[in-house]
């Protein structure tokens, strides 16, 4: 099955029914409502900050107000993960009173 071009110039807008529509050229938009089958599909999706290693004794002794020295420094990029396989690297940002994360770099991997 062919897969849209993920760099075309077009637009997708949500439909009230929860569908999309995608203002691209017909044969391109057809394409692309063949992946709403997979829309639906749940994946697991993680940012990972840092890694620490300790002992599960100083693990236990750990409280509220701790700090956890990480492997990383203040600003470094951060790792996210699709199901275990790292697919970006991107920033920490404060949208409003939540935090999210921009993708700032695509890792593209060979299979």
């Amino acid at each position: 099955m062919p897969l849209p071009d993920l760099d075309a110039e077009g637009i997708d807008i949500a439909e009230a029914d929860g569908s999309l529509a995608t203002l691209m050229p017909d044969d391109e938009a057809k394409n692309a409502a063949t992946l709403e089958a997979v829309f639906d599909v749940p994946v697991h999706v993680s940012a990972v900050l840092g890694r620490s290693r300790m002992d599960v004794g100083d693990l236990l002794k750990l409280g509220p107000g701790a700090v956890l020295e990480l492997d990383r420094k203040v600003g470094e990029a951060i790792d996210i993960y699709v199901n275990d396989r790292l697919v970006a690297r991107g920033e920490v940002v404060l949208v409003e009173d939540k935090l999210g994360v921009t993708m700032t770099e695509i890792i593209k991997t060979e299979r």
